[in-house]
């Protein structure tokens, strides 16, 4: 969960500040001079998050925000209204979210209501000055009407751990762009929470053979 987060987070500060360009352009040797207008980014503190769903990855992504002074709206499936004053968000329509934010973070699992969740007509709500963030499945996203977005400046930029068919394309429009940061679905890819998910993995699997619950157990109610 907290490490899905910090990538998520990562993505939105990299987004922003135009990391992977300046990066490139450094490395390239086309630094000649400073100057007032070089890669001119966005502020994150004091700015509008939305969160599309508020389970376990958009609530630390909400604590992340409160280093950052930042507003936060959330829309979701169910309203957490137990989370809404100690996380300090708002809950508000989808339309609203799209509209009001200057980053948009999705973290909705994939299911047929979600797939596609993110197309022509919400980037089109979006502020020209927005900030696309998506570390929770691709096909939550209509990655061309995406592409589309990005190509005539409707969005800023976006931010993507995740595409529509993975690996993504050598060959698709997305990576022609300057204005995405894309990373190889490396959400969960910490020294730390790999070795644990993998021991994880080995416990529910000795578990099983010793004729015990996994400890981790998706369902249990299966094991009778």
């Amino acid at each position: 969960t907290e490490t899905t987060a910090d990538l998520a987070w990562t993505l939105l500060m990299a987004s922003a500040r135009r990391i992977v360009e300046g990066d490139k352009y450094t490395r390239a040797g086309r630094w000649r001079a400073w100057g007032p207008t070089l890669f001119l980014g966005y502020d994150i503190h004091h700015a509008t998050l939305g969160l599309v769903g508020l389970g376990r990855i958009g609530s630390e992504m909400a604590k992340r925000a409160k280093g950052f002074d930042m507003q936060v709206l959330y829309y979701d499936a169910f309203r957490r209204e137990d989370l809404e004053q100690s996380l300090g968000v708002r809950y508000v329509d989808m339309d609203t979210l799209l509209r009001e934010s200057d980053f948009v973070s999705l973290h909705t699992p994939l299911t047929d209501e979600t797939r596609h969740l993110i197309g022509a007509r919400e980037l089109g709500m979006m502020k020209s000055t927005a900030i696309l963030i998506n570390s929770s499945r691709g096909p939550v996203v209509d990655q061309r009407a995406l592409y589309e977005a990005l190509r005539d400046g409707k969005i800023a930029h976006a931010g993507l751990d995740v595409f529509e068919v993975e690996p993504i394309p050598a060959d698709d429009p997305l990576l022609t762009l300057d204005n995405v940061t894309v990373v190889p679905h490396i959400a969960s890819a910490s020294h730390a929470t790999r070795s644990k998910m993998a021991m994880m993995a080995a416990e529910n699997l000795l578990a099983g053979l010793e004729g015990r619950l996994p400890p981790n157990c998706v369902n249990p109610e299966a094991w009778q």
